[in-house]
């Protein structure tokens, strides 16, 4: 029983500031995927993951780590590029294509573009595979709590001007009627989305960011039509994914990125199974209510 003290000790050390992140962070994400749903841009976050993470291959290729503060502001200011290309490619002039082709045109090229200039780079692999998966179980306690500080300011920022935010992406056509500048709050929007994007792929990696962005929104979705109970089924998901896979990271000694991937998997099975059943179960008539 000795052993028992610092062998959870150990584990509370390695695993305390992941699962903090787990619990601190998603919540944040979980409202930018109820958006992305409702605008039918599912992949746009995959693509902007991926223009950041060119910004952060350039600064590989000059010789700086990607764990630095150079890094970080190559990917933001890459991340602003691909922020003012979707706010440009949203105009109703381009219309004859979807937009979901042309986010899905930029991850691609954006895709290749950091396979070849980490071609150039030692150890060109190893980072390409971290920009995939990231390395969550080496996350520390102060950056844990400087993106949960630049998360809440974000989310203050939405709540601020939230009528704005939300009647531009579930009421577009009132949007317009009352006059509201689209193509500036569309910038904004996704000025803030690309910075959430940033700062999460240095994290978890590219494939981390889209699964905690889609997953627990789509819970959400499958569960509630009202955006209070999908945020919050969303956010329940979001931290019992994210805790799950990195407790199953711990024990199988898998990267902790790809365990909480598949977690988020597991879950989404078992909400579309209980959402269904939800919704089939036989229904008790109640009193029959004369109309008024």
């Amino acid at each position: 029983m000795a052993s028992a003290g610092p062998h959870w000790t150990e584990v509370l050390q390695l695993l305390g500031p992941p699962l903090a992140a787990a619990v601190l962070l998603p919540g944040l994400l979980v409202y930018y995927g109820l958006h992305i749903l409702e605008r039918g841009i599912i992949f746009i976050d995959l693509a902007l993951a991926q223009v950041a993470t060119v910004g952060t291959c350039v600064c590989i290729l000059l010789g700086h780590e990607a764990t630095d503060v150079h890094a970080y502001a190559w990917s933001l200011g890459f991340t602003v590029a691909g922020a003012l290309l979707f706010t440009v490619l949203r105009e109703p002039r381009h219309g004859r294509v979807p937009l979901e082709a042309l986010i899905g045109i930029v991850y691609v090229v954006a895709a290749a573009a950091s396979v070849l200039l980490l071609s150039r780079a030692p150890h060109g692999r190893e980072e390409l595979q971290k920009t995939l998966v990231g390395d969550l179980l080496t996350v520390s306690w102060p950056v844990v709590w400087r993106t949960a500080a630049l998360y809440a300011a974000m989310g203050a920022v939405h709540w601020i001007w939230r009528r704005q935010f939300l009647r531009l992406t579930f009421d577009r056509t009132a949007a317009l009627a009352a006059g509201l500048n689209v193509r500036i709050w569309d910038f904004w929007f996704y000025l803030l989305f690309g910075l959430l994007v940033t700062t999460f792929v240095h994290l978890g990696g590219v494939l981390l960011v889209f699964s905690y962005l889609i997953i627990p929104a789509v819970c959400g979705r499958l569960w509630s039509a009202s955006l209070g109970v999908a945020l919050g089924v969303g956010w329940a998901v979001a931290v019992v994914g994210g805790m799950g896979g990195l407790a199953a990271s711990y024990q199988l000694d898998v990267p902790g990125g790809a365990a909480v991937v598949c977690a988020l998997g597991v879950l989404l099975g078992a909400c579309a199974a209980g959402a269904r059943l939800w919704q089939t179960r036989p229904r008790t008539a109640g009193p029959v209510r004369g109309s008024l």
